[in-house]
């Protein structure tokens, strides 16, 4: 009997990462999945694994900061499974790293509008259809502009805490309707995004050691936090800004 045995669950960022990592986790842990990302190809490939294993999935692709397309995300997740119970609001950018002083502010706009501009979009039109029944929304943040500053990422520090800034909200607003809203911080993890940020050996060796485990998490780590947050095991955790950062906030050495 898997933890999220009969749920229906969104997950945005679906075709790589932590996305694609908690996709397959939510599916193997029972779910039926619908996947969103930019890249259609990826997505598919992504639906033909999960049902290979005899999981149930559909994808829909575009861009996580149109109005538009969160609105079809839940309309096709009501069409395909009548109900909506699990969202893992994940999708993200890092953007354009630079001094502030550097910064468009087409850059800046484009990386709040991926990152933060999403959650509200998301959050528009998933809050309606779990207030009869309650359920699990999670956005992913970070401890980048939460319990680290890190110099020339001004933009993705904002929207990140911005995202934790939403969830406390809509945790308050909602928590009477059974909705449970929490916000996943990873640490360094293995994927292309991290890649964005640095790929040297010089670059990889001081994000290693910047956490107190001296080395970065797979996505399955932190699909495996993401999957306490959206299962009954958190069933009394809303409003949380939860780290899985491999003790990147406490690490001074």
């Amino acid at each position: 009997m898997g933890m999220l045995d009969g749920k229906v669950a969104i997950v945005t960022g679906a075709s790589a990462g932590i996305g694609r990592a908690a996709a397959l986790l939510f599916a193997e842990e029972g779910a039926s999945v619908v996947l969103a990302a930019r890249r259609e190809q990826l997505l598919q490939e992504l639906v033909s694994e999960i049902r290979a294993k005899g999981g149930n999935a559909v994808a829909l692709s575009g861009d996580v900061a149109s109005e538009d397309y969160n609105k079809a995300l839940v309309e096709l997740t009501l069409s395909k499974f009548g109900k909506l119970d699990i969202a893992f609001n994940n999708a993200g950018t890092l953007g354009w790293p630079g001094a502030i002083t550097d910064l468009s502010l087409d850059n800046w706009s484009q990386t709040l509008s991926t990152n933060l501009t999403s959650g509200f979009l998301a959050a528009k039109y998933q809050v309606p259809v779990m207030v009869a029944a309650g359920g699990s929304i999670i956005f992913t943040s970070s401890f980048v502009g939460y319990e680290m500053g890190m110099p020339h990422q001004s933009a993705y520090a904002a929207s990140k805490a911005g995202i934790i800034g939403l969830v406390k909200t809509l945790a308050s607003e909602y928590g009477a309707e059974g909705i449970r809203v929490n916000a996943l911080l990873p640490g360094g993890t293995n994927t292309d995004m991290a890649k964005e940020f640095g790929d040297s050996p010089e670059v990889k060796e001081f994000v290693r050691n910047i956490h107190a485990l001296k080395r970065t998490a797979s996505p399955e780590e932190i699909a495996m936090t993401a999957l306490y947050l959206a299962s009954d095991l958190s069933s009394f955790t809303t409003g949380a800004a939860l780290l899985a950062d491999g003790g990147v906030s406490i690490s001074k050495v």
